[in-house]
């Protein structure tokens, strides 16, 4: 039987501020990368549609 899951918790102080700033980082991605963060995407689609 599984486990419940647990509630996230909740951020304050320093480490909310952290995090947001975190998110709000643009992420930097190569056109290789990207590529090959595609092709994985459309192999697992392709195999969940069978």
């Amino acid at each position: 039987m599984a486990r419940p899951i647990k509630e996230t918790p909740i951020l304050f102080g320093e480490d909310a501020r952290r995090f947001e700033a975190r998110m709000n980082e643009e992420r930097k991605e190569t056109p290789e990368e990207k590529a090959e963060r595609l092709a994985a995407y459309h192999l697992i689609m392709s195999i969940l549609k069978n």
